[in-house]
Protein backbone atom coordinates (compact mmCIF):
# COMPACT_ATOMS: atom_id res chain seq x y z
CA UNK A 1 0.00 0.00 0.00
CA UNK A 2 1.31 3.25 -0.87
CA UNK A 3 2.18 6.27 1.35
CA UNK A 4 -0.92 7.89 -0.67
CA UNK A 5 -3.54 4.76 -0.44
CA UNK A 6 -2.42 4.45 3.24
CA UNK A 7 -3.74 8.10 4.06
CA UNK A 8 -6.86 7.83 1.92
CA UNK A 9 -7.50 4.61 3.34
CA UNK A 10 -7.17 6.23 7.38
CA UNK A 11 -9.75 9.18 6.36
CA UNK A 12 -12.09 6.80 4.45
CA UNK A 13 -12.06 4.75 7.75
CA UNK A 14 -12.56 7.71 9.86
CA UNK A 15 -15.43 8.89 7.73
CA UNK A 16 -17.11 5.55 7.98
CA UNK A 17 -16.82 5.83 11.76
CA UNK A 18 -17.93 9.47 12.84
CA UNK A 19 -20.73 8.91 10.33
CA UNK A 20 -21.88 5.62 11.85
CA UNK A 21 -21.37 7.34 15.61
CA UNK A 22 -22.91 10.58 15.01
CA UNK A 23 -26.31 8.21 13.69
CA UNK A 24 -26.31 6.03 16.66
CA UNK A 25 -25.84 8.84 18.80
CA UNK A 26 -28.68 11.46 16.72
CA UNK A 27 -31.29 8.54 17.41
CA UNK A 28 -30.54 8.18 20.77
CA UNK A 29 -31.40 11.61 21.52
CA UNK A 30 -34.25 11.91 19.07
CA UNK A 31 -35.75 9.08 20.69
CA UNK A 32 -35.58 10.81 24.00
CA UNK A 33 -37.56 13.89 22.88
CA UNK A 34 -40.24 11.91 21.35
CA UNK A 35 -42.95 10.82 23.62
CA UNK A 36 -43.78 7.74 23.88
CA UNK A 37 -42.03 6.17 21.81
CA UNK A 38 -40.94 2.56 21.82
CA UNK A 39 -38.00 0.59 20.32
CA UNK A 40 -40.30 -2.09 19.41
CA UNK A 41 -43.40 -0.61 18.05
CA UNK A 42 -41.95 2.17 16.17
CA UNK A 43 -40.01 2.11 12.78
CA UNK A 44 -36.89 4.08 13.20
CA UNK A 45 -38.60 6.47 10.59
CA UNK A 46 -40.51 7.67 12.97
CA UNK A 47 -38.05 9.74 14.03
CA UNK A 48 -37.45 11.79 11.14
CA UNK A 49 -42.03 11.83 10.69
CA UNK A 50 -41.92 15.84 10.55
CA UNK A 51 -45.24 15.93 11.89
CA UNK A 52 -44.62 13.88 15.03
CA UNK A 53 -40.90 13.69 15.70
CA UNK A 54 -40.12 16.89 17.65
CA UNK A 55 -36.45 16.17 16.29
CA UNK A 56 -37.08 15.57 12.90
CA UNK A 57 -34.60 17.75 11.41
CA UNK A 58 -31.48 15.75 13.50
CA UNK A 59 -32.57 12.44 12.72
CA UNK A 60 -33.14 13.40 8.67
CA UNK A 61 -30.03 15.34 8.74
CA UNK A 62 -27.88 13.03 10.56
CA UNK A 63 -28.98 9.97 8.42
CA UNK A 64 -28.19 12.10 5.40
CA UNK A 65 -24.52 12.53 6.94
CA UNK A 66 -24.61 8.97 7.24
CA UNK A 67 -25.12 7.87 3.95
CA UNK A 68 -22.43 10.70 2.81
CA UNK A 69 -19.71 9.55 4.91
CA UNK A 70 -20.19 5.89 3.80
CA UNK A 71 -20.27 6.98 0.29
CA UNK A 72 -16.77 9.19 0.66
CA UNK A 73 -15.41 6.67 2.98
CA UNK A 74 -15.92 3.90 0.97
CA UNK A 75 -14.46 5.68 -2.04
CA UNK A 76 -11.70 6.56 -0.07
CA UNK A 77 -10.56 3.04 1.35
CA UNK A 78 -11.49 1.01 -1.90
CA UNK A 79 -7.99 0.25 -2.26
CA UNK A 80 -8.08 -1.40 1.28
CA UNK A 81 -10.69 -4.08 0.31
CA UNK A 82 -9.69 -7.32 -0.80
CA UNK A 83 -9.61 -7.06 -4.48
CA UNK A 84 -11.51 -8.81 -7.13
CA UNK A 85 -15.27 -9.47 -7.74
CA UNK A 86 -16.26 -9.42 -4.32
CA UNK A 87 -14.94 -5.55 -3.90
CA UNK A 88 -15.85 -4.61 -7.33
CA UNK A 89 -19.64 -6.23 -6.62
CA UNK A 90 -19.76 -5.77 -2.45
CA UNK A 91 -18.50 -2.03 -2.18
CA UNK A 92 -20.63 -0.58 -5.16
CA UNK A 93 -23.65 -2.11 -3.01
CA UNK A 94 -22.87 -0.46 0.06
CA UNK A 95 -22.51 2.88 -1.77
CA UNK A 96 -26.47 2.40 -3.26
CA UNK A 97 -27.18 1.92 0.56
CA UNK A 98 -25.38 4.91 1.47
CA UNK A 99 -26.78 7.26 -1.29
CA UNK A 100 -30.40 5.77 -0.29
CA UNK A 101 -29.79 6.89 3.23
CA UNK A 102 -29.42 10.06 2.08
CA UNK A 103 -32.75 10.25 -0.04
CA UNK A 104 -34.32 8.45 3.21
CA UNK A 105 -33.58 11.64 5.20
CA UNK A 106 -34.72 13.68 2.39
CA UNK A 107 -38.05 11.88 2.05
CA UNK A 108 -39.31 11.49 5.61
CA UNK A 109 -41.92 8.71 5.62
CA UNK A 110 -44.95 11.00 6.65
CA UNK A 111 -44.01 13.22 3.35
CA UNK A 112 -43.57 10.82 0.26
CA UNK A 113 -44.47 7.40 1.57
CA UNK A 114 -43.71 5.69 -1.70
CA UNK A 115 -40.54 7.02 -1.99
CA UNK A 116 -39.48 6.63 1.12
CA UNK A 117 -40.13 3.11 1.62
CA UNK A 118 -38.51 2.78 -1.86
CA UNK A 119 -35.32 4.29 -0.85
CA UNK A 120 -35.44 2.46 3.03
CA UNK A 121 -35.57 -0.91 1.05
CA UNK A 122 -32.52 0.17 -1.04
CA UNK A 123 -30.34 0.85 2.25
CA UNK A 124 -31.52 -2.36 3.57
CA UNK A 125 -31.28 -4.76 1.29
CA UNK A 126 -27.68 -4.09 -0.29
CA UNK A 127 -26.58 -3.36 2.87
CA UNK A 128 -26.66 -6.87 3.71
CA UNK A 129 -26.38 -8.26 0.31
CA UNK A 130 -22.78 -6.16 0.68
CA UNK A 131 -21.85 -7.67 3.56
CA UNK A 132 -22.30 -11.23 2.28
CA UNK A 133 -20.35 -10.45 -0.81
CA UNK A 134 -17.36 -9.12 0.87
CA UNK A 135 -17.22 -11.87 3.28
CA UNK A 136 -16.54 -13.93 0.54
CA UNK A 137 -13.18 -12.25 -0.43
CA UNK A 138 -11.83 -12.17 3.11
CA UNK A 139 -10.36 -15.02 2.81
CA UNK A 140 -6.45 -16.52 4.17
CA UNK A 141 -3.71 -14.09 2.43
CA UNK A 142 -6.48 -10.72 2.03
CA UNK A 143 -5.52 -9.33 5.10
CA UNK A 144 -9.00 -9.68 6.08
CA UNK A 145 -9.57 -13.75 7.00
CA UNK A 146 -10.23 -12.71 10.36
CA UNK A 147 -13.52 -10.78 9.43
CA UNK A 148 -15.02 -13.12 7.01
CA UNK A 149 -17.19 -15.01 9.84
CA UNK A 150 -18.09 -11.59 11.24
CA UNK A 151 -19.35 -9.75 7.84
CA UNK A 152 -21.03 -13.33 7.10
CA UNK A 153 -23.00 -13.21 10.27
CA UNK A 154 -23.96 -9.81 10.33
CA UNK A 155 -25.13 -10.17 6.47
CA UNK A 156 -27.16 -12.84 7.28
CA UNK A 157 -28.79 -11.51 10.12
CA UNK A 158 -29.69 -8.09 8.25
CA UNK A 159 -30.94 -10.20 5.41
CA UNK A 160 -32.79 -12.63 7.84
CA UNK A 161 -34.72 -10.00 9.13
CA UNK A 162 -35.77 -8.13 6.13
CA UNK A 163 -36.89 -11.49 4.69
CA UNK A 164 -39.73 -11.24 8.29
CA UNK A 165 -39.80 -7.17 7.62
CA UNK A 166 -40.91 -6.38 4.02
CA UNK A 167 -44.35 -8.65 3.88
CA UNK A 168 -45.35 -7.59 7.55
CA UNK A 169 -45.13 -10.92 8.41
CA UNK A 170 -45.18 -10.06 11.91
CA UNK A 171 -47.85 -7.68 12.38
CA UNK A 172 -48.76 -9.31 15.61
CA UNK A 173 -45.81 -9.49 17.20
CA UNK A 174 -45.12 -7.04 19.82
CA UNK A 175 -41.66 -7.23 18.32
CA UNK A 176 -42.26 -5.45 15.22
CA UNK A 177 -41.64 -3.50 13.30
CA UNK A 178 -39.46 -1.75 15.28
CA UNK A 179 -37.04 -4.33 16.76
CA UNK A 180 -37.04 -6.46 13.93
CA UNK A 181 -36.28 -3.28 11.57
CA UNK A 182 -33.21 -2.59 13.95
CA UNK A 183 -31.80 -6.23 13.41
CA UNK A 184 -31.70 -5.13 9.83
CA UNK A 185 -30.24 -1.99 10.28
CA UNK A 186 -28.09 -2.54 13.50
CA UNK A 187 -25.83 -5.40 11.57
CA UNK A 188 -24.71 -3.31 9.31
CA UNK A 189 -23.56 -0.01 11.49
CA UNK A 190 -21.72 -2.35 13.60
CA UNK A 191 -19.62 -4.12 10.55
CA UNK A 192 -18.89 -0.49 9.46
CA UNK A 193 -17.15 0.54 13.00
CA UNK A 194 -15.57 -3.00 13.01
CA UNK A 195 -14.34 -2.03 9.37
CA UNK A 196 -13.26 1.19 10.37
CA UNK A 197 -11.35 -0.12 13.02
CA UNK A 198 -9.51 -2.95 11.08
CA UNK A 199 -8.50 -0.21 8.28
CA UNK A 200 -6.95 2.25 10.77
CA UNK A 201 -4.94 -0.90 11.95
CA UNK A 202 -3.66 -1.58 8.85
CA UNK A 203 0.28 -0.74 8.10
CA UNK A 204 0.78 2.48 6.76
CA UNK A 205 3.10 1.31 3.98
CA UNK A 206 3.61 -2.27 2.08
CA UNK A 207 1.29 -5.20 2.04
CA UNK A 208 -1.50 -6.21 4.58
CA UNK A 209 -1.45 -8.80 7.21
CA UNK A 210 -3.96 -11.34 8.07
CA UNK A 211 -5.80 -9.52 10.61
CA UNK A 212 -5.26 -12.04 13.85
CA UNK A 213 -7.58 -14.07 15.75
CA UNK A 214 -11.71 -13.26 15.02
CA UNK A 215 -11.05 -9.48 15.11
CA UNK A 216 -13.52 -7.51 12.73
CA UNK A 217 -13.29 -6.46 9.26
Amino acid sequence: MSALSSRASRAGAYLIAVGTLQFVGAMVAVQLAYPGYSDFSNYISDLGNTSTSPWHLVFNLSIGVLGLFALVGIAAAWGSFPPGATRAVGLPLLMVAGFAAILVGLFPENVNPTVHGLVSLLVFLPGGLALVVLGVGMGAGSGWAGGRGYSYLLGAITLASLAFFVPDGMTSSPWYPGFVERLIVFPVLLWALGVAVHLLRLPRDGPSPVAPGPAPG
